[in-house]
């Protein structure tokens, strides 16, 4: 079965916009930061790999995905770290799990903030899909 997930970014007049579906929400926050560091242009040192603990409690889907990929940044900005193994478990609001990534050793361009701009997560033909807007 093909796992029907992805991101694409999309025309946005003053920041950067990034479309991303996944079949769950697991998979939506996964993408969504695969596809952030990719429109950054963020390439990772091979070693030495470093792992983080992540706990993040939301409200709502939106407030997840904002606040997920605001942790993100904040450890890129922090730590110096990216992230490309994602093990993540979602228990009603509250998002945890494991990062796995190595330090940051490059990346094009800068995204200041995540934002809830128009941000709405809904279903679509792939599971679910959003629209993440980002201040750069």
């Amino acid at each position: 079965m093909a796992d029907n997930r992805g991101y694409q970014e999309i025309e946005h007049t003053a920041d950067w916009a990034l479309r991303v579906w996944a079949p769950d929400m697991i998979a939506l926050l996964e993408t969504a930061a695969r596809g952030m560091y990719a429109l950054a242009g963020t390439v990772l040192q091979p070693e030495p790999r470093q792992s983080r603990s992540l706990e993040v409690d939301a409200p709502d889907a939106e407030s997840l995905l904002v606040d997920f990929l605001s942790e993100l940044l904040f450890l890129g900005e922090q730590e110096g770290l990216g992230f490309d193994v994602f093990d993540l478990r979602l228990d009603g609001e509250k998002l945890s799990g494991r990062l796995e990534g190595a330090p940051i050793a490059s990346q094009q361009k800068e995204i200041k903030a995540v934002t809830f701009h128009d941000l709405e997560v809904v279903s679509g033909p792939n599971g679910l899909e959003a629209t993440v807007v980002f201040d750069v």
